[in-house]
């Protein structure tokens, strides 16, 4: 037996039974996050499905995170939601190929790790706020009912105030009942599936169970609930924009929103690819701008066909990599699975409650909110934790791209801030003739007259000790000054103590920041 062959035949199993996994994780949440994202009814589940087929068929090979699995995901959402309300849904497919295009430019232009570059706190502050306007809106729907922000102003926050009047429907209210119990079904059995199953069926997705678990109930007791609706020919619904929707390229909003879309996915993704390679030992790492371009090829695909933009999903990756992938081919395959359900058994997805679906978009939004982040993030770095709070608040109380900018903006505040705070502190000892300077922060030429007043103040004659354990970068304008001022001193009479092997670290990243800047 060919010893090369072993290998890839143990591989092809593996990722024939992740595929399957990952294909029953992203069955359910598909349809759902397209229903969440404001895709009308009708259109929904070919809406939500496409999409991910193409995660699949067309990411999945030429991904640059051999194990990341990419589909519509729930950290869209309320972008997606807001750009169809604004532009209508026939827009929608511009603004996802803009996106597409942006970030296939931006990975051949090798800029990857650059979208990495973002506050782990803005990224889960922006995730936190759509946790809770996902909880909020579907909420409501878990009911049977239409969330009341819908359209309107501020209407994440109107959707989150009304949450006790969405209870007491679902409580009091003979027409919402059976939805409701429909939905406490699903999110109870999600929600225990983790901590009751028996170790051997833990792969069997909770998200499905909770899913099929509703729709047996619904058909069992003949509930009155509203189901998903399904055309004829599920993929019809995917259409490509018509030549009048073109018109909207003149609008600059489109390209903004288009811009904005590739910012927010590309950042999702490329964390996702950080957190898988994180979680397997099995393939290679991740190369960021590949995936960039993998990631900007299915998006202006999805644009072309009208459907929801994609990106990596942190639920079906994680789900792959437990359940064993080792290649591409597990994400390809889940792609073909979805594709094979869709035409040879659509009519089962009209059994589906509305109501199931809605719950668990309802423990996914909440599963969003990571309060043990903010916990930690408040002890140990308190300027990071405004920084999840603004884009959290900005998030809920505004919209998702006000809430990033926000966000931002702080964030910018706090670096500016870092490079440009010098203390100086100055002890003399007149007994003695000796002088300590203490450095804490960074000495740039912003601060270069501050560090050089400080330095005057030592009388000639003085023994001058120059502390730079504080010190996290020291810039060729302020090097060159304690250099000049340091000759200068000692030519008076003066003596000058400096930790070289300070100094030399300093140097040392200095550099390392220039190499990996090129």
């Amino acid at each position: 037996m060919n010893p090369l062959k072993a290998p890839r035949a143990r591989s092809f199993g593996h990722d024939v039974f992740a595929s399957v996994v990952v294909f029953l994780v992203a069955l359910p949440l598909s349809m759902g996050i397209a229903i969440a994202s404001g895709v009308p009814i009708e259109k929904a589940a070919a809406v939500g499905l496409a999409t991910a087929i193409i995660g699949g068929l067309v990411v999945g090979p030429l991904s640059g995170s051999p194990l990341q699995v990419s589909g519509p995901a729930a950290g869209l959402t309320v972008m997606v939601a807001a750009f169809i309300q604004k532009y209508g849904f026939e827009t929608l497919g511009i603004i996802v190929a803009i996106g597409g295009l942006i970030q296939v430019l931006a990975g051949v232009c090798r800029l990857g790790p650059v979208f990495r570059a973002v506050s782990p706190a803005l990224i889960q502050g922006m995730l936190a706020g759509i946790g809770v306007l996902i909880f909020a809106s579907q909420f409501h729907v878990m009911v049977d009912d239409v969330p009341p922000g819908t359209g309107k102003e501020f209407g994440g926050v109107i959707n989150l105030w009304l949450l006790p009047g969405a209870i007491v429907k679902g409580v009091a209210e003979p027409e919402h009942r059976p939805a409701a119990l429909i939905g406490l079904l699903a999110v109870s059995i999600v929600a225990s599936w983790a901590v009751l199953a028996p170790k051997a069926l833990r792969l069997v997705p909770a998200a499905l169970l909770g899913v099929v678990a509703a729709t047996l109930a619904a058909w069992a007791f003949d509930l009155d609930v509203r189901r998903v609706p399904v055309p004829e020919r599920l993929l019809d619904a995917a259409r490509p924009p018509s030549l009048a929707d073109l018109d909207a390229l003149r609008d600059v909003g489109v390209w903004l929103a288009g811009l904005s879309l590739a910012f927010v996915a590309s950042a999702e993704s490329l964390l996702t690819a950080t957190a898988a390679d994180s979680l397997q030992r099995h393939a290679e790492r991740t190369a960021y701008s590949r995936e960039l371009v993998a990631q900007g090829i299915g998006n202006i695909l999805c644009g072309v066909m009208n459907v929801l933009p994609l990106t990596g999903v942190i639920v079906r990756t994680s789900a792959n990599v437990m359940a064993g992938a080792r290649t591409r081919l597990s994400a390809f395959l889940h792609g073909a699975w979805i594709l094979l359900f869709v035409l040879l058994l659509p009519q089962l997805l009209t059994m589906i409650p509305i109501a199931a679906l809605a719950a668990i978009l309802v423990y996914t939004g909440a599963k969003l909110v990571k309060l043990d982040f903010a916990k930690d993030l408040w002890r140990q770095d308190r300027i990071e934790a405004l920084v999840f709070g603004v884009t959290f608040a900005g998030v809920v109380g505004f919209d998702l791209l006000t809430g990033i900018l926000l966000g931002l903006v702080v964030s910018l505040a706090r670096l500016i801030y870092t490079f440009s705070h010098l203390a100086v502190t100055v002890e003399k000892n007149e007994a003695s003739g000796a002088a300590h300077v203490f450095l804490d922060g960074a000495a740039t030429f912003i601060r270069l007259p501050r560090f050089a007043a400080a330095l005057e103040r030592i009388p000639a004659g003085y023994d001058a000790h120059i502390h730079l354990r504080g010190l996290t970068y020291i810039d060729h304008a302020c090097l060159t000054m304690l250099m000049d001022w340091g000759e200068n001193h000692e030519a008076a009479g003066g003596r000058v103590h400096l930790d070289r092997d300070i100094l030399h670290r300093l140097f040392e990243q200095k550099a390392w920041r220039s190499a990996n800047a090129t």
